[in-house]
């Protein structure tokens, strides 16, 4: 086990850029799936990264994986996790589209997309691999994001336009519901 909890053999796994933040990682609680590993859960957010693998097989993941790449690549894992929560949060709340490529690339919500299109990423950089892993324990639900509720982020010194409650802060960017 390394400090960060994870096996040095599925270290190998993990993504370079990824590999720095796991020894700051906080614990969490994790929820219990069955896609988990052996017996169903992951004793840290960097094991459940780990445990993915680094293919972007549907469009829902691609969309996902390119904005946790472009908002929150250099974050925390847990930060990259709460900005993919935020977009999930979205589809289920009435009040945004309910599909995950319509919320992020709704009109004036992220400012990455350009023409209602999410630029492309190689697939052979390793922060879209992170992103993707990352992407894929979101839409799994195998681990619980410190951002909970939230349907806002942003960076500090740039609230929200509406009235909101702060949920969280991690890394660079400050979660709101």
């Amino acid at each position: 086990m390394t400090a960060s909890g994870i096996n040095a053999a599925d270290l190998a796994m993990v993504p370079q850029s990824a590999r720095a933040t796991m020894s700051a990682l906080p614990e969490f609680s994790q929820v219990s799936e069955d896609d988990g590993d052996e017996d169903g859960e992951y004793t840290s957010l960097a094991d459940a990264v780990a445990d993915q693998d680094e293919i972007a097989s549907s469009e829902e993941l691609r969309c996902l994986a390119g904005a946790i790449y472009f908002e929150a690549q250099g974050e925390p894992l847990n930060g990259q996790l709460a900005v993919a929560q935020v977009i999930l949060n979205r589809t289920k709340s009435g009040r945004f589209p309910t599909g995950v490529c319509d919320v992020i690339k709704q009109r004036g919500q992220f400012s990455f997309v350009r023409r209602g299109q999410i630029p492309a990423v190689s697939p052979s950089r390793s922060a879209y691999r992170t992103a993707v892993a990352v992407a894929k324990v979101a839409l799994a639900q195998a681990w619980d994001s410190t951002a909970g509720k939230a349907l806002y982020f942003n960076t500090p010194g740039n609230r929200p336009g509406v009235r909101v409650q702060k949920v969280a802060a991690i890394g660079n960017h400050i979660f709101y519901r």
